[in-house]
């Protein structure tokens, strides 16, 4: 039984995070600023922020001359398009984000020394947006390569943040040994995520939307709606973590799929699932790059990983888990 840390398993690749690997008989103990809300029951909970070094500490107590075996860095300040992209939270998002992670390391590395052990690895999420703008302009995206990430040019100070973390990460294990595994998400999505408030990212704010709408009805979409990403569903994404986890590759690598659709494309996936014949009313809003893609050559070399499920598939469990949420809460 490996005895594992999960930091961010109050949201939603955490908490699925917790689910999985507590199903596989390991002892989990999570850390959030708020419990998963959907049911991710690790063996131990402790609530708190963990910008705050103490709160850090707490979570990693766990015997005298003992660490864990691994440790998911799932926890950052973050959201869909309406919170990264107006520019109103850049400061909180770098801040908060960049801060934890030299909290985790540094509490990682005294604990090392003190212990004089280095043998927890340590798995980092970072993301997409760490990819240059300039390449990511046209809707038919090739697909980004990892070594597409230099010379450096994010979207977002969400994604210079997850940059200067990739480099954090890796200058810890550079310099003192720490077994480091950097992955970068590409648009992960699924059931028991957030849905609603203004944090939820593009696959659950149109299953909302749609579920929400009347048959015939109309939805709203920031943009002309031609802009491209491809998705990949959660579970497929811890399957591609957990070899990662078990290899001796660093990375980063990207763990995402390359079936990129336009947002009308999308909306009208949901609107079949649904059964609704669905318009779209574009309207002026933050959208992001033109064009997103995940290349995935590196991942099948590497982890001998591919996706199996479409995006269809993968919105169907999604579509009908949001659409009971919205029926619970009225």
């Amino acid at each position: 039984m490996k005895r594992v840390l999960i930091l961010g398993g109050g949201g939603f690749i955490g908490g699925h995070a917790v689910k999985r690997l507590k199903s596989s008989g390991n002892w989990i103990r999570s850390v959030d600023i708020k419990k998963h809300e959907y049911g991710a029951n690790p063996d131990e909970f402790i609530k708190g922020n963990l910008c705050d070094p103490r709160v850090v500490q707490s979570a990693f107590e766990i015997g005298r001359g003992e660490v864990f075996d691994e440790i998911y860095q799932f926890a950052a300040d973050m959201g869909g398009a309406g919170y990264i992209f107006t520019g109103e939270n850049d400061a909180q998002v770098m801040y908060n984000s960049a801060l934890i992670n030299l909290n985790v390391l540094n509490e990682i590395h005294a604990r090392n020394n003190a212990s004089k052990l280095n043998v927890t690895k340590v798995f980092y999420s970072s993301s997409a947006c760490i990819y240059p703008e300039e390449i990511q302009q046209s809707t038919e995206n090739p697909g980004l390569r990892e070594c597409d990430a230099y010379p450096a040019h994010p979207d977002s100070e969400y994604g210079w943040e997850k940059l200067f973390s990739e480099r954090l990460f890796l200058s810890f294990s550079r310099n003192y040994g720490i077994p480091v595994r950097i992955a970068r998400f590409h648009n992960i999505f699924g059931p028991e995520g957030t849905w609603t408030g203004g944090r939820e990212k593009s696959p659950a704010a149109i299953c909302r939307k749609v579920a929400k709408a009347s048959n015939p009805g109309e939805i709203e979409v920031w943009g002309d709606g031609e802009q491209t990403r491809s998705y990949l569903f959660v579970d497929e994404c811890l399957d591609a973590v957990e070899k990662l986890m078990a290899s001796d590759f660093t990375g980063p690598i990207n763990i995402g799929s390359e079936e990129m659709v336009s947002i009308n494309t999308l909306v009208n996936i949901v609107a079949s699932v649904a059964k609704k014949n669905i318009s779209i009313n574009h309207v002026p809003g933050p959208i992001g790059v033109r064009g997103r893609n995940s290349n995935n050559d590196l991942i099948r070399d590497k982890l001998e990983w591919d996706y199996q499920l479409t995006l269809k598939e993968g919105i169907e469990k999604t579509y009908h888990w949001i659409a009971s949420q919205i029926v619970e809460s009225i």
